[in-house]
């Protein structure tokens, strides 16, 4: 009778301890605390899980990779952006070769600088077969606020649109960027290439479908598949969206969960030079380089991989996933049917407590080390088996959720076994002393990310840098010149970043990609990183003289400097990894030293960076640009060193900007005027001069100040 009511008292206390564990467990998982680190799990399954499936070879995507960017320059003497006949020749080749679609993750937002019939040559070949122009949708500004006349409306329909609009307070985009009237009207269909990436900047969802102007937009991957096939009848719900006899499960805003399917670049990828040699080829009447059966009824995408088009992003299967392979995957899930289904909330609360009652009870019975080690080692792992077969099932279900009620279970039950019997302390005690030292113990709790490939989300000042017209410059040295050049030139501006206390991420040829405020703190991180930018130019300035002896060139320098949160830590594979960092915040330092080139500036920061570093140095502000890729636009301006502000610039500088003032105001002509009175002394002024006289000629519907930065 004793032994009885002893065995139901631990009965008792277990069930007790399940409970508690299950309330902090779903305390935490309700309101949405436990989704960063369900994140990282999510992408744990996905990368271990991924397959291919039966679709996956129907579709082929071609990049614009390095390579096809090097062929271009050394063969055909292509500048960037390249004419657009060359997409033609992409499309003719697609066409040849009987391929059902081609969809093009490029906005096409500005005429050809080759000119007009350059235009046309790419319109021509648009006529030929089903090709899915882009547009980009924005809840901030873009070029459009109603749908234009000369864009084709959407020829499907989808029925019960309103009603779910209703139902789910999805809230329609307010502005759209179309790309320009001609291939507009040449597109077969138009598509919104607009993403959202989860809270913490991996792209693990993908909307399908958006509205403007009373308007359903399908995003790139489902415009591919409707290209192909018009007459594709769809209807939506909540949590529904019915494409043809696919039902893809959809949340509120319409975003679906994608299935990857693998590795980067999953899909059968081509390099764009060998699609482009191969259409050339063909009109030749020779035989292609690529053998045109490979793309036969195949959907075609067509984006960008080459690192310094900078549309690559972080993925649960790739930390440098191409942007235009998420659209691919998406087509993929489409085709079969099989996207990432969410578990019902009803369940996965049932399905806790069911499993930290378990834990509860059976650490209950347990007596012994051998014992209880064991209980420990099934309920931690039973939550993990149970989601990886879910994953293979093809659901979403949460598994933090479920391990911290577990974990909060067991800890509650010891606790419970301490107070009322003093035993489970010293067992816990005994078992980790066999295996750890207390040092190595306390070390691994305070920083369990030591034990495994991973990294932490933390603000940091990103620096990209990139000499000036360096690839035509590389071209007329030997090897031994070149090295020298680029060991003298990075040895100098790597000294000085290191001096600021900055972190070199990498080198890409002449280019440097560094970083501040890790792994060490620095509370002045954004002073640090900009006065680091100041001095690489004032030290390229004193080396420029012995370079211009070797290259009969002058040397320059552009730095895109921007400070934001981004995730940073070891990042690679188990054998080989770097401390390395991802996020939009190095994206968009990355799109400033590429906007110099629009301003004729050499160094740029963000708004955010100018920010933090207060007065610590003079600047001017240079613009408010919208960049391929952001909602925002982005206000960038230009620092300078104390001793460079003469009263002659600070005369130049006053002038500039009251006339940037009459540009955001949209007084082109008045802007014009006083832009011109500086434009040989400042090239900034010279590019507004440019700028101002295309608005006059082509005034905008919208105008908001913004400058739209066409290139990735």
């Amino acid at each position: 009778m004793v032994f009885k009511k002893i065995k139901e008292n631990k009965l008792f206390q277990g069930m007790a301890a399940g409970l508690i564990g299950a309330a902090v467990a779903l305390a935490f998982f309700l309101p949405g605390w436990l989704d960063r680190w369900e994140a990282k799990t999510w992408d744990l399954r996905v990368s271990t899980l991924a397959k291919p499936s039966d679709a996956t070879d129907k579709i082929r995507v071609v990049l614009l990779d390095q390579s096809s960017l090097d062929w271009g320059k050394e063969e055909n003497a292509l500048s960037w952006p390249w004419p657009r006949e060359v997409y033609g020749a992409v499309i003719d080749f697609c066409k040849r070769a009987g391929a059902r679609s081609i969809a093009f993750d490029i906005l096409y937002t500005e005429h050809s600088k080759d000119g007009v019939s350059d235009d046309q040559i790419m319109v021509d070949a648009m006529r030929t077969m089903p090709v899915v122009g882009t547009v980009f949708l924005s809840r901030n500004t873009g070029s459009e606020t109603s749908w234009p006349d000369f864009a084709p409306a959407p020829a499907f329909q989808i029925n019960g649109m309103e009603e779910w609009i209703t139902k789910t307070g999805y809230k329609s985009y307010e502005y759209v960027t179309f790309p320009i009237p001609e291939i507009a009207e040449a597109a077969h269909i138009l598509a919104n290439v607009q993403m959202r990436p989860d809270n913490d900047n991996v792209y693990r969802r993908v909307t399908l479908l958006e509205v403007f102007d009373g308007k359903a937009m399908p995003t790139l991957g489902l415009a591919n598949y409707l290209a192909a096939h018009p007459e594709t009848k769809m209807s939506i719900a909540p949590g529904k969206l019915i494409i043809g006899d696919k039902t893809i499960p959809i949340d509120d805003k319409g975003q679906a969960i994608l299935n990857f399917r693998g590795p980067s670049r999953t899909h059968q990828a081509y390099s764009a030079s060998a699609v482009i040699q191969s259409a050339l080829l063909l009109a030749e009447g020779e035989n292609p380089v690529i053998n045109t059966e490979e793309f036969k009824d195949a959907y075609v995408f067509f984006g960008f991989s080459a690192p310094g088009l900078y549309d690559l992003r972080p993925t649960p299967v790739s930390g440098v996933y191409p942007g235009v392979e998420v659209f691919a995957t998406m087509l993929d899930n489409l085709l079969t049917g099989d996207f990432i289904m969410p578990t019902p909330l009803a369940f996965t609360i049932a399905l806790t407590l069911l499993i930290a009652l378990l834990a509860g009870m059976f650490s209950s019975w347990a007596t012994g080390t051998t014992r209880s080690v064991l209980v420990y080692v099934v309920f931690m792992a039973l939550p993990v088996i149970i989601c990886f077969a879910a994953y293979i099932l093809g659901f979403w279900l949460p598994l933090v959720v479920q391990e911290t009620a577990v974990a909060v279970t067991l800890v509650s039950a010891g606790l419970i076994y301490y107070t009322t019997e003093g035993k489970q302390k010293t067992y816990i005690k005994n078992a980790f002393k066999q295996y750890l030292s207390p040092d190595v113990i306390e070390q691994l709790i305070a920083h369990p990310e030591r034990l495994k490939l991973g990294g932490e989300r933390k603000p940091l000042s990103v620096f990209f840098s990139d000499l000036e017209g360096f690839t035509g410059i590389s071209e007329g040295l030997d090897p031994e010149a070149l090295t020298n050049l680029l060991n003298t030139y990075l040895s100098a501006m790597t000294d000085i970043i290191h001096e600021e206390g900055g972190t070199v991420d990498k080198y890409e040829g002449d280019a440097i990609i560094a970083f501040w405020n890790a792994p060490l703190e620095q509370p002045d991180h954004a002073v640090r990183c900009v006065r680091a930018a100041l001095n690489c130019q004032a030290k390229l300035a004193q080396m420029r003289p012995e370079f211009y002896k070797s290259l009969n060139k002058n040397l320059n320098m552009r730095i895109g400097i921007n400070t934001g949160q981004a995730v940073v830590g070891n990042m690679g594979s188990k054998s080989r990894f770097d401390y390395t960092m991802i996020g939009d915040a190095v994206n968009l330092a990355a799109r400033l030293e590429g906007i110099n080139k629009q301003f004729g500036t050499y160094t740029l920061i963000s708004q955010a960076t100018k920010e933090q570093i207060a007065d610590a140095f003079p600047t001017r502000e240079i613009s408010r640009v919208e960049v391929v890729g952001r909602k925002e636009p982005v206000v960038v301006y230009e620092p300078l060193l104390p001793e460079e502000i003469t009263t002659e610039k600070q005369k130049l500088f006053k002038k500039f900007a009251t006339a940037l003032k009459l540009f955001y105001e949209g007084n082109f002509k008045q802007a014009e005027s006083l832009f011109s009175e500086i434009a040989e002394q400042d090239a900034a002024a010279k590019a507004y001069v440019q700028k101002c006289a295309e608005l006059i000629a082509q005034p905008p519907t919208n105008w908001h100040g913004v400058w739209v930065a066409t290139q990735k």
